[in-house]
Order: C-alpha cells, then structure tokens, then sequence
C-alpha cells in the first residue's frame, strides 16, 4: 500500500527478501527498523519497500508481500 508514501510513518510496504537478495542490501537504518517492529508477519528478511533502492541484485529475485499487515494506526488488515 505504501500508505505513508516513503517517510517512515507505517509499514504497509512491508515485503519479504529472499536471503541472497536480503544479504546484498545496506543494513535498514533505525527508523526502518523501528517501523519494522510494527510490521504483521515479520521475517529475518524483512525490509521496507519503501527502503530499498532497486538494483541488478533484484533482477530475477522473489519477493514476497504479506496477505496481511497493519495500518498508520497499527490495526491488522488481512488482504487475502
């Protein structure tokens, strides 16, 4: 959804790296981290859409974006 529009307000751009992809990228700073903690279905490769700036390493990579996850007010909403 991206509701926040890329300022680290929400985390409805939660997506799931996969672990050669997720070991490719800068480390998320503080902010995505502590949006990240807000996220429904959480990983170990988890970033924030929003974060990431798409490059070569993504060509052919799988990424996953939950059913579910949580509004600015931090309210599950399941999609499926």
């Amino acid at each position: 959804e991206g509701a926040c529009e890329g300022t680290l307000a929400c985390s409805t751009c939660h997506c799931i790296m996969e672990q050669g992809l997720f070991d490719q990228l800068p480390p998320p700073e503080e902010e995505e981290l502590d949006m990240l903690d807000l996220a429904a279905a959480l990983t170990d490769t988890s970033r924030l859409g929003c974060q990431v700036h798409v490059t070569k390493a993504f060509e052919g990579a799988r990424i996953v974006i939950p059913d579910e996850f949580n509004d600015l007010q931090g309210d599950p909403i399941d999609e499926s």
